[in-house]
């Protein structure tokens, strides 16, 4: 009997032991069906998030995990628990504007940008002017809306296209990505957005000193030259700022390195000191030169005979303007404008005087020079912009990349600048001068201009997001230590108003994802399989009987009562 039992135990457990496979395949099988094809990965930059006072701004949310939609659905489909992909060349602001304002639910938003927007691509296409202004429009809203949902842009790729592609087929035929229909899942697993603890602002100054006349002990004067790097855009992630302020900050970079040469010899350098400052803090009223400025010695700002600000300069044909507070008969106004006028009549281009009073009593500002007029320092900007941006606009847009940018453009800047100094600090006033002349060893470099160009076209310069060791701080100290003495950096902290906060890059998962219709009917096909052939192994292995009594319910054992 107990052979018998020993055997019957042993037997069994074969049989348990025979369905550890089964089991394990089964379970594979169900995971394969809950993932179904690999994921896409793409890379996708999320709209800023920040606040003003409080008030909040852009988008409040960074994760996503819905299903995509394209406006080829029937506008009356409810949205909260989708992603609405939208490709710029396609863009509807109007319908977006009302969505936005009529704060109706969205799951998220997906823009698709064209390739040539890429931060470093110099290919130019036709359509690219077009693309600049549909993007500045929808920066405009997005920027200054706020959004309770998620907003990422991405650039187009194949991937993109084929899911948008499949995604617009469905949605035509009224089959709305769901649970139950299957279609595409968009996956973005990040936590949520904080607040960006004390953000600072660089400021990086460089000095030439000037060369006192034998027997002179009278301080020096100065004159400033100065651009703002940072930058602001619906994605800061993407925000290079090419033309703003790329190119004034390379434009300034080419005039130190030419003035560094004239200076390293006793007999050239003179009778002025130029002091170079790379400002922070533009976008936001320009508060890092405020604070540049308030931090200067006191007689070292009086000795300011005058400064020029240089923003946007890489997108010009034939006219330069230049804006000033002070009144147009100021005499240092009309020293400054003669002398540029005189060098851009040899150089075959024109400048314009354009005149905005500032008001004392309004904290805005709409240019860099009202900094120093504040001060009553006497200053002007050097623009290739009629009218003034407004505070978080057209400094760093998404549309402001490398191949909207002539290298020609900043050259013709710098040599108006530089020549204009030149002949003020050296006295010549004739127009048959040219001490940077394009066969001298004064002549700007394009090659420099190229380079800096370049690099500063691939390099977010969102304040906020830049640590005080941030690479792009340590090379523009570094190009100020190589042409100047005395280069020193200061850091400050941005105006309280002003909140920020990470989360500006992420990884979008797109998953082809089936119908759950279709995984319910694969598992019963699956599982009906199994038993199947669970049945089989243990009639092959045992005998019907074993198999019966595997589901016979097992005999209720009667207690004896003693």
């Amino acid at each position: 009997m107990g052979d018998e039992k020993k055997s019957k135990q042993r037997d069994g457990s074969m049989v348990f032991e025979s369905m550890y496979p089964l089991l394990a395949l089964m379970l594979i099988l169900v995971a394969c069906v809950d993932l179904c094809d690999a994921a896409t990965v793409v890379d996708v930059y999320r709209l800023v998030q920040y606040d003003i006072s409080g008030v909040p701004f852009g988008s409040r949310f960074s994760s996503l995990n819905h299903h995509a939609a394209s406006l080829s659905f029937h506008r009356g489909a409810d949205l909260s628990r989708s992603v609405l992909i939208l490709p710029l060349r396609e863009l509807d602001l109007g319908f977006l504007q009302d969505y936005i304002s009529q704060k109706q639910s969205l799951g998220g938003l997906l823009i698709l940008l064209p390739q040539t927007l890429r931060p470093g691509n110099n290919i130019v296409l036709s359509e690219t002017q077009r693309f600049r202004k549909l993007l500045a429009q929808l920066e405009n809203l997005l920027v200054h809306a706020n959004i309770p949902f998620p907003v990422y842009f991405a650039f187009e790729n194949e991937e993109t296209d084929a899911m948008l592609a499949d995604v617009k087929k469905n949605d035509a035929l009224g089959q709305q990505a769901t649970a139950t229909t299957g279609g595409y899942k968009l996956v973005i697993s990040v936590s949520e957005p904080r607040k960006i603890a004390s953000p600072t602002i660089t400021n990086i100054q460089g000095w030439l000193p000037g060369s006192r006349a034998e027997g002179d002990s009278n301080q020096l004067p100065t004159i400033a030259i100065v651009a703002s790097y940072d930058t602001f855009g619906a994605a800061p992630a993407l925000s290079v700022g090419s033309d703003s302020n790329g190119s004034g900050v390379v434009a300034l970079l080419e005039v130190a390195r030419l003035f560094s040469t004239l200076y390293s010899n006793p007999k050239t350098r003179g009778r002025y000191n130029l002091l170079f400052a790379l400002t922070s803090g533009g976008p936001y009223n320009y508060e890092g030169t405020q604070k540049w400025l308030k931090s200067l010695d006191q007689r070292m700002r009086e000795s300011i005979d005058y400064a020029i600000c240089l923003n946007s300069v890489g997108s010009w044909d034939n006219e330069l303007l230049v804006h000033v507070s002070k009144p147009p008969d100021n005499a240092y106004i009309k020293q400054i404008f003669e002398g540029f006028s005189n060098v851009a009549e040899d150089l075959g281009f024109q400048v314009a005087l354009k005149h905005k009073k500032i008001n004392i009593s309004n904290s805005r500002v709409a240019w860099e020079h009202e900094q120093f007029s504040r001060l009553r320092v006497t200053a002007a900007t050097l623009s290739e912009l009629s009218t003034p941006p407004e505070l978080l606009e057209s400094a760093g847009s998404l549309s402001d990349t490398r191949q909207l940018v002539h290298e020609d453009a900043i050259i013709k800047g710098v040599k108006l600048v530089a020549e204009s100094l030149a002949r003020h600090i050296y006295g010549h006033q004739r127009k048959d001068i040219k001490i940077f002349a394009d066969d001298s060893s004064l002549a700007v470099n394009p090659f420099n201009v190229r380079s800096w160009l370049d690099l500063l076209s691939q390099t977010p310069r969102v304040a906020p997001f830049l640590s005080k060791s941030e690479p792009l701080i340590t090379a523009l100290k570094k190009e100020l230590e190589d042409y100047t003495a005395e280069v020193s950096v200061q850091h400050e902290s941005l105006d309280g108003i002003f909140t920020f906060y990470d989360s500006t890059k992420a990884s979008l998962n797109i998953y082809q994802v089936a119908s759950v219709t279709f995984d319910l009917l694969l598992l019963l096909v699956l599982g009906s399989y199994l038993i199947v052939l669970f049945s089989f192994l243990v009639i092959t292995t045992r005998g019907v009987d074993d198999l019966i009594s595997l589901f016979r319910r097992p005999p209720s054992r009667k207690v004896k009562m003693v």
